[in-house]
């Protein structure tokens, strides 16, 4: 019998945890653009067209992410792996480099209420659909 750590998981389960991982963040992000937009006092139809475009542009970017991740999870060949390999070291380093410089971005007052609504509304969506797109890829394995 092959013996493992309790942070050895299954393929599937690497999968679910990216998935969860991004949901989580996606709907945090795109919630405190949407609570921006309290702030706006008159919301244009550009605004959202605007926060429509970040997502688009940020939604091919996690989908191209998503896939590479995908596959890599796939490719290995062991059956248990360590949790934290949902991720590579550089997903890692973008994610932190993200996460601080959005937590600077919100309290540092330099954005304007009307870039956080637009710029974290799209890119929240964004991240919620690719921790979407892992959960759906769980039947591949």
């Amino acid at each position: 019998m092959h013996k493992h750590s309790c942070f050895h998981v299954k393929k599937r389960t690497l999968l679910a945890t990216a998935g969860c991982v991004w949901l989580a963040a996606g709907i945090n992000v795109a919630r405190l653009g949407i609570l921006a937009y309290r702030f706006i006092l008159q919301i244009q139809i550009w605004h959202i067209l605007l926060s429509l475009a970040v997502f688009c542009v940020f939604g091919l970017m996690f989908f191209k992410m998503n896939v590479k991740h995908t596959k890599r999870i796939q490719g290995y060949t062991q059956p248990f792996l360590p949790i934290w390999q949902f991720f590579d070291l550089k997903s890692y380093i973008i994610m932190a480099v993200m996460m601080g410089g959005g937590i600077w971005l919100r309290s540092s007052g330099v954005a304007p209420d009307v870039f956080i609504a637009v710029f974290y509304t799209g890119l929240g969506c964004a991240l919620s659909l690719a921790g979407v797109l892992f959960v759906i890829h769980i039947p591949t394995i």
